[in-house]
């Protein structure tokens, strides 16, 4: 079969319930649905194994996040094509996958693709976790196409031409299972959030396009692992966007300048600045009497310090050797989102609809 379509389980016995059965109608004879377990109590085997006995499960005995319950889920899969990490809260259409296949048959330069998010409650509306494809801004804070901070755009066709985008979103992700490889996987050090963004950006810095195909839609339920106002949720998102900007950003400068010092440079300063804009989100919770959440930023930096890997020029240099003048980044906005978005509110999705 060319394409394996892993659904990575913690504890939704519920959501495969629900969901599984149109994933299995629509997957077609090209494409095999695979249900990799990462030690879930809820029972979700023992209904796999009565109601879904046909599909095959990789039981990984153990939580190890959406990282690492992947890297050892695809680790076990050989003779694909094609790896499409889904989510269990996920409904398919019934010809959401095709799309994705033939994008991919007929784009050989592009390394990863997505099809246009929908919420499963508000059915019109993109959803959250990725719309109609991810950017992120000079900062380094992602943001999508139909989605920028808390608002998210009604779909009304204004983003149905396939695009180049900076992100996918991990909900529903196609990937050359090569790719996947070469790239050595997700980075398991983040466990879970923004760890697409990290693999998209790795992606495009190992010269491949990250593409949103809208000709296939699927619609994302959400918030069934970590609610969005969980300290969890909040140091997992603060210490990982620091380091996914450590992983990626001087080799990014490096691409602009052809100098690994000055682009290591750049980097630091603008982590330095993150940090700086971080502590001020922190202080905001603080007033806000969120004091779980304050909390959670400065665990987040601790964390950040003791994981991240440091760029050096000698890093960015041997990578220019390779890549200079022919890896291309796309989908960076040049301004800050928060910026624009705190000035033009919901006006700002015109901003995108040109880019």
């Amino acid at each position: 079969m060319k394409t394996a379509v892993v659904i990575l389980n913690w504890n939704t016995k519920e959501f495969l319930e629900k969901f599984l059965p149109g994933v299995l109608e629509s997957a077609g004879k090209d494409a095999e649905v695979i249900v990799a377990d990462s030690g879930s109590t809820d029972g979700s085997m023992e209904m796999m194994k009565e109601k879904f006995p046909e599909v095959r499960r990789i039981e990984l005995g153990e939580n190890l996040g959406f990282t690492g319950g992947y890297n050892k889920a695809l680790s076990e899969l050989d003779g694909f094509e094609y790896f499409v990490l889904l989510n269990s809260d996920i409904e398919v259409t019934k010809r959401w996958l095709g799309p994705l296949v033939e994008w991919m048959d007929n784009h050989p330069e592009c390394g990863a693709c997505a099809p246009k998010l929908l919420s499963w409650q508000r059915r019109d509306h993109f959803e959250y976790a990725g719309a109609a494809g991810g950017m992120i801004d000079r900062l380094g804070y992602p943001f999508c196409r139909g989605r920028v901070l808390k608002m998210v755009e009604l779909d009304y066709g204004q983003y149905n031409e396939p695009k180049e985008v900076f992100w996918a979103s991990g909900a529903c992700l196609m990937i050359r299972s090569k790719l996947f490889r070469e790239a050595g996987g997700l980075d398991s050090r983040f466990f879970a959030h923004m760890e697409e963004i990290d693999l998209c950006w790795r992606l495009q810095l190992a010269g491949h396009s990250v593409c949103v195909v809208p000709q296939s839609e699927v619609f994302h339920l959400g918030g069934g692992t970590l609610p969005a106002n969980s300290p969890q949720k909040i140091r997992l998102n603060f210490r990982n966007n620091l380091l996914m900007l450590e992983n990626n950003l001087a080799k990014t400068y490096g691409l602009q300048s052809g100098d690994g010092y000055k682009a290591c440079r750049a980097a630091r300063i603008m982590i330095a600045k993150r940090m700086v804009l971080d502590g001020l989100s922190a202080l905001i919770y603080a007033i806000s009497g969120k004091l779980s959440w304050f909390k959670a930023v400065f665990q987040a930096h601790k964390e950040y310090r003791a994981l991240r890997r440091k760029t050096t020029p000698e890093d960015v240099g041997k990578y220019l050797q390779e890549w200079y003048g022919k890896a291309e980044i796309r989908g960076i906005y040049d301004g800050s989102i928060l910026w624009t978005a705190l000035i033009k509110g919901n006006k700002v999705f015109e901003n995108l609809h040109r880019l």
